[in-house]
């Protein structure tokens, strides 16, 4: 089966790295790809954006099956366009993809589905918004673009200062696009958080391993949000919790994509908060998450492909999952000034000096001259297994240790 893999960073090399393992693969083939990924897959130059010359490659290279692996073509209707064509695609509907790209829709989605949530409201204008946020008398809360903001459009205000600050950097300021053209003004919720994903082919649902994603910058969950510094997976939750997310988080979705019909075949990631009320949503994504993908994927020991086939099917019902028992932790390398201001160009050393059993997932680099270099704001995820979350950690840090590039920054916390 030849497989065309969609994107560039760091889920996508993981990906590609776990479905070149199948031996049910013929070729592989990646756009647009990178320097990285074209190690184990076919890049051609073909634009994320260009519909038609996908469509096109799909016809010339016999492609069995499209994984779509963010979300922004998603959003833009790749799979609606595809699958009209006749092109099998593991990835939702446009609008089932509204989960994500729009953070009200998800909401009001979860509200007509009786799935756990924060309290929220809307704010279609900043005079309305200020109107909102001054009648507001409990802090912290919490204030999230509606639309895509690659994981950067959340900030948890501290005050009424805070909050209007946050209004006009959204919605006036514009620092984030149409994404901010309005904003979803929630109650703020404490506990620990997880992410749990789940493929989905409509009617059926399968849960990968539960896995924790550390979002904030800095150790002790510190500094501004960024798209995710690191993950440990599997991450053992109690058993009346599951029940719910089984019967209460992922039940109910799949009863309201079917009432709605949403077209949903591909993966659905719910962050999780575990509050003293029990598991509530924070939000859902409509593809894997990253970097949850890179500590995911280690630990599969069922074939990735033939269950991605069978999403796009519609053919998951009985399919199950084998794990390899180890625990994965990955950590995130991300380059000065990330998030607001990453800086790029700085050559990275200790590439290939890695221990058997690591992985380095790349993010954002190019390839010049043999060298490889930065080219974004997370830059590479440094992926190890062991027997337990201290011998992964163990490893991956020592791996880590062994890399550099000027103005590098990572947490030395993931997984406490």
């Amino acid at each position: 089966m030849n497989v065309l893999l969609i994107g560039s960073g760091g889920r996508e090399h993981a990906l590609a790295w776990k479905l070149k393992q199948s031996p049910l693969l013929g070729r592989l083939h990646c756009i647009p790809g990178s320097a990285a990924i074209a190690g184990l897959a076919a890049c051609p130059p073909v634009r994320q954006e260009d519909h038609d010359g996908i469509y096109g490659y799909c016809l010339a290279e016999n492609v069995a099956l499209v994984v779509i692996g963010p979300e922004a073509p998603l959003a833009k209707g790749l799979t609606d366009f595809l699958t009209g064509k006749g092109i099998k695609v593991f990835g939702p509907s446009q609008r089932g993809a509204m989960l994500e790209a729009s953070k009200q829709f998800a909401k009001e989605f979860m509200e007509r589905n009786e799935i756990p949530t924060a309290g929220f409201s809307v704010l279609y204008s900043a005079p309305f918004a200020r109107e909102k946020i001054a009648e507001n008398k409990k802090y912290p809360v919490v204030l999230k673009a509606d639309g895509l903001a690659a994981g950067k459009g959340v900030r948890i205000c501290q005050s009424e200062a805070e909050a209007l600050a946050a209004v006009e950097d959204f919605m006036e300021r514009r620092i984030f696009g149409a994404a901010g053209s309005k904003v979803v003004m929630e109650e703020f919720i404490t506990g620990r958080e997880a992410s749990v994903m789940a493929l989905v082919d409509g009617e059926s649902a399968l849960l990968l391993p539960v896995s924790r994603d550390h979002k904030r910058l800095l150790e002790g969950d510190k500094g501004p949000n960024t798209g995710g510094m690191g993950a440990v997976c599997p991450v053992e939750l109690p058993e009346e919790d599951m029940e719910i997310i089984r019967t209460e988080v992922i039940q109910r979705f799949l009863d309201g994509v079917k009432k709605e019909r949403l077209g949903f075949r591909g993966v659905i990631y719910a962050g999780l908060m575990f509050t003293p009320e029990g598991p509530k949503v924070l939000e859902f994504n409509v593809r894997f998450g990253d970097p949850e993908t890179q500590a995911i994927m280690p630990v599969l020991q069922s074939d990735l492909l033939p269950l991605l086939s069978a999403c796009a099917d519609g053919r998951l019902a009985g399919k199950a999952l084998e794990l390899t028992g180890e625990t994965c932790v990955t950590v995130v390398a991300a380059s000065a000034g990330y998030p607001e201001a990453p800086e790029t160009g700085r050559a990275i050393t200790g590439l290939y000096d890695q221990a058997a059993g690591v992985q380095v997932f790349h993010a954002g680099t190019v390839k010049k001259d043999d060298a490889y270099l930065t080219a974004g704001g997370r830059v590479f995820a440094v992926t190890a297994c062991g027997e337990n979350v201290e011998a992964a950690r163990g490893k991956a840090y020592a791996a880590l240790a062994g890399i550099k590039f000027e103005g590098m920054q990572y947490r030395k916390d993931i997984g406490l």
